[in-house]
């Protein structure tokens, strides 16, 4: 079997050459001068007729100081500029803080949606011992926008009573008698300061609505679940 084998590899080693100098010496002469589409320039990241995978430039190292200098390491950033939802319990401290009654017992009210809630809002499942997720996932942004939208109307009402959003021992209302929303109002409504930007919001859904109260409604339940999802 092995002289077969070898002759059968010299063959094939002889039929490869032949055709070799063919091309080279019988008149098809291939032109193997690189093209301007098939050189490279140094640094090029570009893939090729012999280089097949396009290979993205790295990150400038200078920049990449810079940026650790300015951020701290990737394991301390993560943490500093994370967002994880707020608790349940705090939710909850917050919509009693402005004016919601979590007692209530109608099946839509705010209260009853908090209450019965609690599994979509990621709150710890005490039988089993488990901690509280600080993920925010789309079924606990949507519950709670849904919480503040019925809100909404006990929020309004509450607000000029509220010892929290009194300035200069006077209340303050959410919206003006013409129906337009109020800078303080706002400010309490979020517990933040508020800037004409957030008022330009606000009056922005009020007046796109097809009736004022519920472009009101809206623009509260907006603006609280913009200010509270994240922790």
């Amino acid at each position: 079997m092995k002289p077969t084998k070898y002759i059968l590899l010299a063959f094939a080693l002889t039929a490869f050459g032949a055709c070799t100098e063919g091309d080279t010496l019988g008149g098809n002469d291939i032109d193997d001068t690189p093209t301007p589409d098939d050189t490279t320039e140094p640094g090029d990241t570009s893939g090729g007729e012999d280089n097949t995978f396009e290979h993205p430039g790295g990150p400038d190292i200078w920049d990449y100081l810079d940026r650790l200098a300015e951020e701290g390491p990737p394991e301390f950033s993560s943490r500093m500029h994370s967002c994880p939802k707020m608790t349940y319990e705090r939710i909850g401290n917050i919509l009693q803080s402005r004016g919601v009654d979590l007692n209530a017992q109608s099946g839509l009210s705010a209260g009853s949606l908090w209450r019965n809630g609690a599994p979509a809002l990621g709150a710890p499942k005490l039988d089993v011992r488990s901690r509280e997720s600080t993920e925010i996932t789309t079924a606990s942004a949507a519950k709670l926008f849904d919480i503040f939208a019925q809100a909404a109307p006990e929020i309004i009402t509450a607000m000029p009573t509220l010892a929290a959003c009194t300035v200069d021992g006077v209340g303050t209302e959410m919206f003006t008698p013409e129906g337009a929303c109020t800078i303080d109002g706002i400010a309490c409504l979020t517990g933040v300061p508020a800037t004409v930007a957030h008022l330009e919001l606000c009056n922005e859904m009020v007046n796109r609505a097809s009736t004022t109260t519920k472009g009101q409604e809206i623009a509260v339940a907006a603006l609280a679940a913009a200010a509270h999802t994240c922790e």
